[in-house]
């Protein structure tokens, strides 16, 4: 799976690359997010988020689940799956209006729902590097050159 890597000096680049992601993205994408606590996913998320057309507050779903943004045609779902062990013991239909066809979603803390999540389009990993810096790789079957844009 080829991947790219990217480095951020702060929140506002983190959002950035958000941006430059969500660019290659099409309905009925999954973007797995992973990283530690702090690592800056809800920022990526809300980088994304807004150049995919959300002019919500973008904010962590960490305490219900999952949050769902109109993008004009599209919805763009935000999953957080920390407070839960896996998804083997829930409701089949806990994620349904996530995720699927008119939808973009991202997901953070895919661990959770491994082997009950669809494939992936990109995996996004963030890590600390001192400060603000953060170190970004986001893998996929297709991530772009240069500029990081998915093909």
């Amino acid at each position: 799976m080829p991947a790219r890597r990217i480095d951020t000096a702060g929140p506002q680049e983190t959002e950035a690359v958000g941006a430059e992601i969500a660019r290659g993205l099409q309905d009925g994408d999954l973007v797995l997010v992973r990283g530690d606590l702090g690592a800056g996913k809800t920022t990526f998320v809300r980088g994304a988020a807004r150049e995919l057309g959300v002019t919500d507050p973008v904010t962590s779903p960490t305490f219900s689940i999952g949050h769902r943004y109109r993008a004009g045609a599209l919805t763009v779902s935000h999953i957080d799956l920390y407070r839960l062990a896996g998804l083997g013991g829930e409701d089949p239909d806990l994620l349904a209006d996530y995720l699927g066809a008119g939808r973009i979603a991202f997901v953070e803390w895919p661990e959770a729902g491994e082997g009950e999540l669809p494939r992936p389009r990109l995996v996004v990993t963030l890590r600390h590097a001192g400060a603000d810096a953060r170190e970004i790789l986001v893998e996929g079957e297709r991530v772009a050159g240069a500029d990081g844009v998915p093909a």
